[in-house]
């Protein structure tokens, strides 16, 4: 059985409270960092670990925050608690009950960049957690962990909570930070880049919940010790969150490179009456439909694997279906969710998912014209490499799979 690194308050009661967090080695990479270490040796561990991002796009941590210019200052870091995916409940868990592990993990990106200043974006939906948040730090200031001239050095941190609205756009970086700053969360124009105009138009790193939950670990055991978990070019272990139709649900930590067969059929134990399994979404509603043939079962789950099957591993939010659900309906839910969620700023995401949504509206109530499908195919394929962020390019992604792969059930429903 794997050990448990981000998910071990299931192991040990009472790991949201400071003391119990303290006992068990809580705080002791975050001292040994501020004591005894300087930021470039922070910044050269997390690079020589192999951390990859754990939002979505996999990107080396390190190498990303080596991307700050020491020319202008200060620098923020900022923490995506956004967590909006459908399909993608890992980061909630990790705020909920092992908080402190992901605070220190913030506080330790935040000095590895000089920053003197942290946030949590969340999401408007986790205002409890929020609330907690709040204590927790108040926790670690009353306790010297944040404040001024923290273990008798020149470093000083404060960390702030802000709740957005509810808006799925805002797990998008940029948007993230016009939120911040009192906007509409809209994506910004790139370049230039959070890393040399983010927050308040200063330096910023952005980092997943996630990602800053396993810094504790690289900084306390070693990159050695992290690179020893997982694949080569995917080290260390992953929250993948299961969901759809499988007989256990819910978060499991694995080694990256476990395949989806084992989290599906092992931890999953397996699809809800037995019936055949159809598809595998590996990163939520963002996701292709993956036909779950064997040798897509057989994928190991990282980031070099997973793009062999025409999807992103992305944030790991694994979604099942079985040959009880059928395509055309899941796509049309996709669709809504996406129409529903663009906030209009670009013409193609703002035109495109309202059109896809009013033909899959016009599929699933029986009243299609012919030839819709390929319409539909047509207008999700006319908006790729057009938008502005990620999220109209999401949209399409289940879309055009589920023709390719599934046609037969967009057809069916012309058959009404």
């Amino acid at each position: 059985m794997t050990e448990l690194f981000l998910l071990r308050h299931r192991e040990i009661p009472g790991l949201n409270q400071l003391s119990t967090y303290i006992e068990h080695g809580g705080f002791e990479a975050w001292k040994k960092a501020v004591t005894s270490l300087t930021p470039e040796e922070i910044t050269n561990e997390v690079k020589l670990s192999g951390l990859r991002g754990r939002g979505g796009a996999g990107f080396p941590t390190g190498v990303k925050w080596s991307f700050l210019p020491n020319t202008i200052w200060p620098h923020y870091v900022v923490a995506n608690a956004d967590e909006s995916e459908p399909g993608t409940f890992k980061d909630r868990e990790i705020l909920e009950f092992n908080p402190f592990q992901f605070l220190e993990g913030l506080m330790l990106a935040s000095y590895a960049v000089r920053a003197r200043s942290a946030y949590v974006y969340l999401r408007g939906e986790f205002s409890q957690i929020a609330r907690r948040l709040d204590e927790k730090i108040a926790d670690l200031t009353r306790a010297g962990y944040l404040g001024d001239n923290l273990f008798g050095k020149d470093y000083s941190l404060r960390i702030f909570t802000h709740l957005g609205a509810g808006a799925y756009i805002c797990g998008e970086e940029t948007a993230l930070l016009e939120s911040i700053e009192g906007r509409i969360g809209q994506p910004r124009l790139r370049p230039p880049f959070p890393a040399i105009e983010g927050l308040f138009q200063l330096p910023t790193v952005i980092n997943n919940v996630e990602t800053l939950t396993n810094l504790p670990i690289i900084i306390g055991k070693g990159a050695a010790y992290f690179r020893g978990l997982g694949t080569e070019k995917s080290p260390g272990t992953k929250i993948f969150s299961l969901s759809g139709r499988v007989k256990k649900p819910g978060n499991y930590e694995l080694p990256l490179g476990t395949t989806f067969r084992e989290l599906i059929y092992t931890h999953g134990e397996g699809i809800i009456n037995d019936v055949r399994i159809k598809a595998i979404m590996p990163a939520g509603a963002s996701s292709a439909l993956i036909p779950a043939t064997e040798e897509a079962l057989d994928t190991p789950m990282d980031y070099e694997s997973v793009p062999n099957l025409g999807c992103a591993l992305g944030s790991a939010s694994v979604i099942i279906l079985d040959e009880t659900v059928n395509a055309s309906a899941l796509v049309h839910g996709t669709t809504h969710f996406f129409k529903h969620e663009s906030c209009g700023k670009c013409t193609p995401c703002r035109e495109g998912t309202y059109w896809m949504s009013r033909v899959t509206d016009r599929i699933e109530s029986g009243r299609a014209r012919k030839g819709d499908i390929d319409l539909l195919k047509s207008i999700a394929s006319q908006m790729q490499n057009k938008c502005l962020c990620a999220l109209g390019e999401f949209s399409t992604v289940s879309v055009i799979s589920a023709i390719d792969n599934f046609r037969a059930d967009f057809e069916a429903r012309l058959e009404k």
